[in-house]
């Protein structure tokens, strides 16, 4: 019996074979470049424009980040702070 997170994992897998988008590891690289941070939490999402990362970091101010990256070119789409 397949879960569901196995499933999920073998659609992110399938994706970055077909080079439809890239492997989380490159991913986090660029985006650390600009947006520093520990990252807590990774989403990986399909939607009507493509293939999305959702990122959640907690910075070195103690901010939680959000990011959407598009996972074909590791660009920033949306970036989201919630302050403490």
């Amino acid at each position: 019996m397949t879960s569901f997170a196995d499933s999920d994992h073998e659609r992110a897998r399938k994706a970055v074979q077909s080079g439809q988008i890239l492997p989380l590891q490159e991913i986090l690289q660029k985006v650390s470049k600009d947006h520093p941070g520990q990252v807590l939490e990774v989403e990986l999402d399909q939607e009507k424009g493509g293939w999305v990362y959702e990122i959640k970091q907690l910075t070195s101010t103690g901010s939680i980040v959000k990011l959407e990256v598009d996972a074909k070119t590791g660009q920033v789409l949306k970036q989201k702070t919630k302050k403490n």
